[in-house]
């Protein structure tokens, strides 16, 4: 079965399926690409814990950047929120986002968190 959480026109911010969940690219709020990434992953840990995970369970993240030279400055920011012993299998490189103003743009997968 498949499940989509806040399903719109073009997309869904939460999609479910086989013990999975797929986030929506998300984008933050900020002048600085380290404000963006901490308003970004605070997005990706909201959805998270309504798709029933945490950052333990992320499996893989794929991160986007309007300009490559702003890598240090959110592997900075990154590397304090994820938890030690669960990184997960990452990709980064740079794109032309969708706004202007947008630094960076992260996409999570996750698996669900068995009930116990």
């Amino acid at each position: 079965m498949i499940e989509r959480l806040h399903t719109g026109v073009r997309m869904s911010k939460i999609v479910k399926h086989n013990g999975v969940a797929y986030l929506c690219g998300q984008v933050g709020a900020g002048e600085t690409v380290a404000d963006q990434t901490r308003d970004c992953l605070s997005r990706v840990d909201a959805l998270l814990i309504e798709a029933g995970s945490d950052r333990q369970h992320i499996l893989q993240a794929i991160v986007w950047l309007a300009d490559m030279a702003d890598f240090s400055e959110m592997n900075a920011v990154w590397d304090e929120w994820v938890p030690e012993g669960h990184a997960p299998a990452r990709a980064c490189g740079e794109a032309r986002l969708a706004r202007d103003v947008l630094k960076v743009e992260i996409i999570v997968t996750a698996a669900i968190k068995e009930e116990s």
